[in-house]
């Protein structure tokens, strides 16, 4: 079996190859919208082929910058189209990929890896590790009136609130405000995902990237800029479907939020992407009108590089933590001090007995914030080797906020 880099001419064989192994067949988008394929990026894909040709798997990667905490940007490449034909699994297809493609990544100089499980079982053997969570929040209409904060000088307490407008568009008048919009909330919000302006020009993503008919309401500012957008449509039994909500603040949220459950003539509406920690549902008169479920992992994150990977990102706490970090997929591994002051990290090779064993995958887990090395400590997957050290990575890892994803690829 050879495993070899694709180019332009393989884009219908790496298609049809990648839909056989996940039993589909591709269907152009009826809208006029492009198909999702069409922002692949072949130099950085990758397909297995048998010794007669046969083209039997696939593998492929996305340009994308990751937003970390702290608000650096770091390039991250999105691995995505990974699939073998039910013919030849259990062959070793699949490991013999994505070791050619981590060779592949760090020839390149990437030090960081993430991409969206299709199984929760498959990818942590390979070093990734859930880092961000989204859930969905379903809102009766009948339940769905929000409760003036209480908190003096709040959007929306006694002589405060927006002092902004939505505006309701179409998704084809609005194609440039969409884009600008998530390119800011992306900068900030970390565990957010670059969306490439090739992306939103050939529409080529699900909704609302894509061209697929949906009701856009806008939220300006004071000054009438754009600063948040809801993209939403009607599905069965008049439930209004959000399929994501994108501000740069928690003004312009709450009043999209309040012009979304206010909507004539639903039976409910329902939010597909919300962060764990989101104070929508804290917002509600009755708490118990949001009916959480779909709470998932979302981005899954691979360090390639750990020294370059933990001085990229920003820290919140001083302190100095050994990590004994482990990669079995690769056959590696190696000790290193980290090192926080003032904001940054400086994290080298060292002989230094560990505060802390960890497999790549767990350290993948915890770098955004999202998940606590406690946590992992305590689900018998990091080994902390004296008291406190649990605690001093849970006060170093923390980030500014939650990470949240909600970028589909």
């Amino acid at each position: 079996m050879e495993i070899r880099s694709t180019t332009e001419q393989d884009l219908d064989v790496f298609v049809d190859t990648l839909h056989a192994a996940f039993a589909r067949f591709p269907d152009t988008p009826p809208d006029g919208g492009g198909p999702w394929w069409s922002a692949l990026e072949m130099d950085r894909n990758l397909l297995a082929v048998t010794a007669e040709g046969k083209p039997v798997g696939t593998a492929g990667a996305y340009s994308f910058e990751l937003t970390l905490p702290g608000g650096s940007i770091a390039p991250a490449a999105g691995i995505t189209c990974v699939g073998v034909l039910p013919s030849h699994r259990r062959r070793g297809v699949l490991s013999a990929m994505m070791r050619h493609q981590l060779a592949e990544l760090r020839a390149r100089g990437e030090f960081l890896s993430v991409l969206l499980a299709s199984e929760a079982v498959i990818y942590r053997r390979f070093g990734y590790g859930p880092a961000t969570y989204t859930r969905r929040l379903t809102v009766p209409r009948h339940r769905a009136a929000l409760v003036p904060p209480r908190a003096p000088g709040a959007v929306g307490a006694t002589g405060a609130g927006d002092a902004g407008s939505v505006e309701l568009l179409r998704r084809a008048e609005c194609g440039a405000i969409l884009e600008e919009v998530y390119d800011r909330y992306r900068r900030a919000q970390p565990g957010a995902l670059s969306r490439p302006h090739s992306w939103w020009a050939k529409g080529a993503g699900q909704p609302p990237i894509s061209a697929t008919p949906r009701y856009v309401a806008v939220h300006r500012d004071a000054d009438g800029a754009p600063d948040g957008y809801a993209s939403y449509a009607r599905g069965e039994d008049n439930t209004l479907t959000v399929d994501e909500t994108i501000t740069t603040d928690d003004a312009a949220f709450t009043a999209l939020a309040r012009f979304l459950l206010a909507h004539d003539l639903m039976s409910k509406v329902v939010f597909k992407h919300l962060a764990p920690d989101h104070p929508l549902r804290w917002q509600l008169t009755d708490f118990r009108a949001g009916e959480v479920d779909g709470d998932t992992d979302w981005l899954w994150v691979r360090l390639l590089d750990v020294p370059r990977a933990l001085a990229a990102r920003g820290w919140f706490a001083d302190g100095e933590l050994v990590l004994d970090v482990e990669d079995p997929f690769l056959d590696q591994a190696g000790r290193y001090v980290l090192t926080v002051r003032d904001g940054k990290g400086d994290c080298v090779p060292t002989d230094r007995e560990p505060d802390l064993s960890l497999d790549v995958s767990d350290l993948g887990s915890v770098y955004l914030g999202g998940t606590t090395p406690s946590t992992l400590v305590r689900a018998g997957h990091i080994r902390a080797h004296r008291p406190g050290a649990a605690a001093l990575a849970d006060a170093l890892f923390r980030g500014d906020r939650s990470p949240h994803c909600l970028h589909w690829f």
